[in-house]
Order: structure tokens, then C-alpha cells, then sequence
């Protein structure tokens, strides 16, 4: 749940399949919110307000004067219905999506669907709102556009900049600990966008991929590393790899094995509450960068703590995607990837030097250390913005 009451919750109730869906807004900042919007089957309000209060503490951390909210639906994605059910569920939080909270893609929900179903309730695209709070919307707009269409290695920028968010979190921790790269092995839960593009841009680092898991299970080289562009290349739309692609010495483990790798690194990048009080204490590595949203409960991160266990937190290590968005909106990143991924780079790494050398210094744990580096920013923005919606355009 969030730390303190929400600044608004709404159930929504479909009218067709009596469908539940949730819009929490943590906090407003100058009178706009973001968070992404979620669809699987049990999705719950307290989920989505415990993700809201997430997204404040994420565009808290980078520094972004935004606040923080969350969308969520209790519906199977791959049911024949998902789309009109998200559809009818635009419609009707269109009050708030006109106004004052800014979405996007996230489980479930991939970016082009939620474009389009926003295009057919005329509000455009999922950044609607933040559009609207510019001084000229059809430039930022076309330079939006621009930014989303542009690819890297074939591949379009939006799917690779939150993994490669993640890469850089990773590896601030690894230089702040003393490790080399070129020694360090890594092993990551979940090859989806998030997954794959860490991948990537891990083994970019020198970081020697030893593991991957997808839905099918895992795939082990625990030897020579994994040859990652391979296995992407051999990815489909729903990040399962096809196993003709593996090499000889590559090894398949069944998928509730994935924390039987050995490895320093472990990124968690799939789905929420992936590592629990029953299997926590199969943990190998000294190292976890969380891509996925609160994949570790309270009970094992405290115990994986008490064991010296390093963890970057969620709303700093996979906050990537939330801040090159709005730095688009902003005009502080140009179209060029290059640019994206060197203020990425900038930000992301002193964040996580900053809230290591605080956890070493006993000022509380990583967790509680990113919060309150966010949680001051936060508060630096409501004495600045405020709450209430502003008169005036926001950049």
C-alpha cells in the first residue's frame, strides 16, 4: 500500500462484464500526475495504489516535477475482449486522462494498443494530458512523435531505454563496489522489452550474461555467458525465446529454477512478488537491480539484507522509461538516442552512487535511502508547483 492516503482513488466498473478497473493519483505536482496502466486478471486497487506511490518516488528521484499515479484492470490481456473492455475504461476516466494524469504502457497493455484506443476516444495519444500543459502543444507533439519513432538497432526506442536504464543502475552499483565488469556474472528474470534490452546493455558493459529466464524456463551458459544479440534475435512479441537458437554448452533449466544460477547479479524483470519469503534463501547473488515492479516482498528483502544482499530499488533502477518520456515532453532530450542515453547514463548513476554511499554510511537501507532523496524532491516540487492544477502551461 501507499505510504500515506492517495490524493484520489476511483473504481471504475464496466458496464458489459462488470469488470473492475483503478486510477489512484498519488499526488499531484503543478496539477498533473503519470503511471502507466496495467490489465491482468486480479489486479487490485491496493496494487495499484502501492504502484502510484512508486511513481511519485520515481519521478521524485530524477528530478522530475511530476507527481505520481497508476492505472490498473482486472481482466486477462489475452482474453478476446481486452481490448474493448480497455477501451470502455478510457471512456471512462476521460475526466482525469483529459486533465491531470499522463499514461502509458505497462503490463499487459502494450503502447501501440493504448494509442490506438485513445485515438479512437479522440484524445490523441496516451500523453494527452501532458500535451495539453504545453505552451505549444503541435511542436511537442511533433517532437514526441519523432522521439517514439526512432529506433535503435532496428528497434524502437521506447522498448530499449528502460533496460538500458537498468544496465546503467547495475553497473554504477558494480563500480561502487569494486567489482569489474569483465568479472562479474549476471542472471536475468524475464526477456521481454525490460529483460532483453538489460541483456543487451549488461553484456555491453562486460558483464558475462550466464542466465535468462522466459516463460518456458531458463537458459544457462554458466561457463562462457550466453551470446545475447543471438537469443534476441530469436525472441518473439511475448519475450519467449525460441531453443533452436541456443548454441552447444547453452543448458535449459525448468523455470523454477532461475534462481538456482550462480551469478553476483540478479535482475528481476518479470513479474511483481518473484522472490518471496519460501525461496529467497536461494538467492546467489550479492547484487539485485529491480526492472519489475516490487518483484521482492518486505519479508525476503529484509532477510536478504541481514545477509549483506545489495538491492536497487524499483522506482530507481527501472525509472528509465518514465524519465526519457518526460524529458521528451520537457525538450531536454532531442530524437537522437544518443542524447537519451548519455542523460540516462548521467542520471541514473549518480542517483545510485548517492544512495550507496548513504546505506554504507548507516543512514538506512538502499530502499529507504532512495526514498528520502525522492521524498525531498517531492516536497522541493509541492512547495514550488503545489497541488492544484495550474492556470499555466508547465513547460
Amino acid at each position: 500500500m501507499a505510504l500515506e492516503d492517495p490524493f484520489l482513488s476511483v473504481v471504475w466498473t464496466d458496464p458489459v462484464t462488470g469488470t473492475k478497473g483503478y486510477v489512484v493519483i498519488d499526488r499531484l505536482v503543478g496539477g498533473i500526475a503519470t503511471g502507466g496502466t496495467r490489465m491482468r486478471s486480479g489486479c487490485t486497487l491496493d496494487e495499484v495504489a502501492d504502484l502510484a506511490s512508486r511513481m511519485s518516488y520515481k519521478t521524485g528521484a530524477l528530478n522530475i516535477p511530476v507527481g505520481g499515479a497508476k492505472g490498473g484492470i482486472d481482466y486477462e490481456p489475452s482474453d478476446p475482449g481486452a481490448r474493448e473492455v480497455l477501451r470502455r475504461f478510457v471512456e471512462g476516466v476521460r475526466p482525469l486522462l483529459d486533465h491531470y494524469w499522463v499514461t502509458a504502457e505497462d503490463l499487459g497493455v502494450p503502447q501501440p494498443l493504448l494509442d490506438a484506443v485513445f485515438e479512437e476516444a479522440g484524445l490523441g495519444m496516451s500523453l494527452h494530458a501532458a500535451l495539453m500543459r504545453s505552451t505549444d502543444p503541435d511542436r511537442t507533439l511533433r517532437r514526441v512523435k519523432e522521439a517514439f519513432a526512432t529506433e535503435v538497432e532496428g528497434i524502437p526506442l521506447p522498448d530499449v531505454i528502460g533496460g538500458y536504464g537498468v544496465a546503467e543502475a547495475a553497473g554504477a552499483a558494480i563500480e561502487h563496489l569494486g567489482w569489474s565488469p569483465g568479472e562479474s556474472c549476471a542472471v536475468v528474470q524475464g526477456f521481454g522489452s525490460m529483460g532483453g534490452s538489460t541483456a543487451r546493455y549488461l553484456a555491453r558493459q562486460g558483464v558475462r550474461v550466464v542466465g535468462v529466464a522466459d516463460a518456458r524456463g531458463v537458459i544457462v551458459n554458466q561457463e562462457k555467458g550466453l551470446d545475447v544479440e543471438r537469443l534476441l534475435r530469436a525472441r518473439n512479441d511475448y519475450g519467449e525465446i525460441d531453443r533452436a537458437a541456443l548454441r552447444p554448452g547453452d543448458d535449459e533449466l525448468p523455470v523454477e529454477e532461475w534462481l538456482s544460477v550462480e551469478a553476483e547479479v540478479l535482475v528481476p524483470a518479470a513479474i511483481s512478488y518473484a522472490i518471496t519469503a519460501d525461496n529467497c534463501d536461494s538467492v546467489h547473488a550479492t547484487l539485485i537491480v529491480e526492472a519489475a515492479n516490487v518483484p521482492i516482498t518486505e519479508e525476503a528483502e529484509s532477510r536478504l539484507l541481514e545477509r549483506g544482499v545489495v538491492i536497487i530499488p524499483d522506482f530507481i533502477a527501472n525509472s528509465g522509461a518514465a524519465g526519457w518520456a518526460w524529458w521528451t515532453l520537457f525538450g531536454d532530450v532531442s530524437a537522437r538516442p544518443a542524447d537519451s542515453f548519455e542523460k540516462l547514463s548521467s542520471e541514473m548513476r549518480w542517483v545510485v552512487r548517492r544512495l550507496l554511499e548513504s546505506w554504507e554510511s548507516g543512514k538506512g537501507t538502499p530502499r529507504q535511502v532512495a526514498r528520502e532523496i525522492s521524498q525531498r524532491n517531492l516536497d522541493r516540487f509541492a512547495a514550488e508547483y503545489g497541488e492544484a492544477k495550474s492556470s499555466h502551461p508547465i513547460f
